[in-house]
């Protein structure tokens, strides 16, 4: 067990020891390079390649920052879509609240059983009544944040595929 600690230990070093070597090696090579000379056909093609990245990377740092400009739009619309409809929703709570501790109410002040049957008969009625109000509200609270949502998404995409067949 001990000589393969050893020979573990021994090649290592030997890695350790090359290492150096191969990088000198590599940089001879690459300052043997600087000394050749370069045919201008090379040159400019290089030049040329430069340029292109360079475009390249123009239109990518454009697109990133109309991407981020997009996400934030898109956010802070989702963000006052969500407060209203989170609103709506303590809105609606409050309503129901109210009309089911009025109703409550007019439950102690009653006479008779056929009295109370009718009160609790228009009560089931305004309350679904209201509920289906409240959550036609919410629905079309909804459907206007998915939309909203999309827009921005759905230009920048509009944009980058025009772009694209421009490029």
């Amino acid at each position: 067990m001990t000589t393969a600690k050893i020979d573990t230990a021994k090649s290592e070093k030997k890695t350790e020891q090359a290492a150096p070597k191969a990088a000198k090696s590599i940089e001879n090579e690459v300052f043997a390079m600087n000394k050749m000379e370069v045919p201008a056909f090379i040159q400019e093609m290089t030049e040329k390649s430069v340029d292109q990245a360079r475009e390249g990377y123009a239109k990518v740092k454009s697109a990133s920052e109309e991407a981020s400009a997009m996400l934030e739009e898109s956010m802070e619309v989702t963000r006052d879509s969500f407060m209203e409809i989170n609103l709506k929703a303590v809105d609606a709570a409050k309503d129901n609240s109210e009309a089911a501790f009025s109703h409550i109410r007019d439950m102690f002040g009653v006479k008779s059983l056929s009295e109370a049957i009718e009160l609790q008969s228009s009560y089931s009625r305004k309350q679904y009544d209201a509920m289906s109000q409240q959550v036609r509200e919410m629905q079309e609270t909804a459907t206007k944040l998915a939309t909203t949502m999309s827009q921005p998404a759905k230009e920048a995409f509009d944009k980058s595929m025009k772009d694209m067949k421009l490029a």
